[in-house]
């Protein structure tokens, strides 16, 4: 379709141990991937490649939600990803961004909600 804008793949092969969650977005990407491209939606605010990859992401996540199109996807907008590129992501992600991070995110005025679902249990 000649209207449509390109997207850059981020869509990662099939589960396997090299596989991690952006703590902050949820995308899902290999270890590779995050340390030498860092997150495509978090990536202005985060700076996930390295050496920060590890601590912004996490290997411990379930689910897994394909997002074509998310500017129309009322499961995008339900998981808070309907700006995000296109990609998988995963319903819940363990862990937590640590403080520091956290309080540079406060900084930059991004609110941080934790993929956990711990947000939801303290409201």
């Amino acid at each position: 379709m000649p209207h449509e804008k390109e997207v850059p793949e981020v869509i990662p092969m099939p589960k396997n141990r090299n596989n991690r969650a952006c703590l902050l977005c949820s995308i899902i990407q290999t270890s590779g991937d995050f340390r030498a491209n860092g997150c495509p939606n978090c990536e202005n605010v985060l700076h996930v490649s390295m050496p920060r990859a590890a601590v912004c992401t996490s290997q411990y996540f379930d689910g897994m939600i394909a997002m074509i199109t998310p500017e129309k996807s009322w499961v995008a907008k339900w998981q808070r990803t309907s700006t995000f590129v296109r990609g998988i992501y995963a319903v819940r992600v363990k862990g937590r961004i640590p403080e520091d991070i956290e309080a540079e995110l406060r900084d930059q005025d991004v609110t941080y909600r934790p993929r956990d679902l711990t947000a939801a249990e303290q409201d």
